[in-house]
């Protein structure tokens, strides 16, 4: 039997709970302690952002041949040092306190965006039965069943998805009539957000903190 409620809000995980670059950088770190060399951290995140391709890069520089594919092994299983963005915590306590369910749409890999979510004791606020993640989904981001999945667990219900990036995170939602807020970057985001696109892909609110998101639902 469905559950009931009156309000749910979902949200996206990367660039928008946290901020996905300390993912990144928490991976390099692994990375650079795996190949005996931790003081290389910085050097590799300067190669990122010279748009280099950092692994190619380390090989050279340490004149290794080792296999992308193993660096890629350490960067998506590895346990990653991140934590919630500010003003997150409180959001996320205060819309629990009103009795708002809260949902989790995200894309990725499951043992990455699973590593994610414990780093971040998620499971605070999250059940893990309103947590959906892509690949064990078996869709992508942008399907509309990932929220459809919501609106039929929780008919009746008014529905919010809070995320960053126009390309893929509101084209959904908005068709199904969601609320969608888009939480602007604030210089650091890994996808810059793309404004150039139909009305259909964007929010229909922007805001520059999570901490706004309690006055706009």
């Amino acid at each position: 039997m469905p559950f009931m409620c009156k309000k749910v809000v979902c949200f996206d995980l990367d660039d928008t709970l946290y901020k996905e670059i300390d993912y990144l950088k928490s991976a390099y770190k692994e990375i650079a302690g795996s190949v005996g060399h931790p003081e290389l951290l910085p050097q590799m995140m300067a190669w990122y952002k010279d748009g280099k391709n950092v692994f190619q890069e380390l090989n050279l520089f340490l004149g290794i041949d080792k296999p992308i594919t193993e660096y890629l092994q350490i960067y998506r299983n590895h346990y990653p040092i991140i934590q919630l963005s500010k003003g997150i915590e409180d959001t996320l306590n205060e819309l629990n306190n009103r009795g708002v369910t809260l949902g989790l749409i995200t894309d990725g890999r499951s043992v990455s965006q699973r590593n994610k979510i414990m780093a971040l004791r998620l499971y605070r606020w999250f059940n893990d039965d309103n947590i959906i993640i892509s690949e064990e989904f078996d869709s992508e981001k942008t399907e509309e069943r990932n929220f459809r999945y919501f609106n039929e667990k929780y008919p009746e219900s008014e529905f919010v998805y809070v995320g960053d990036n126009p390309m893929k995170d509101f084209y959904q939602p908005n068709l199904l009539h969601w609320n969608t807020v888009m939480l602007k970057d604030d210089g650091r985001n890994i996808h810059k957000q793309e404004y150039d696109v139909s009305q259909s892909y964007l929010p229909k609110v922007t805001i520059s903190s999570l901490i706004e998101l309690k006055e706009v639902i």
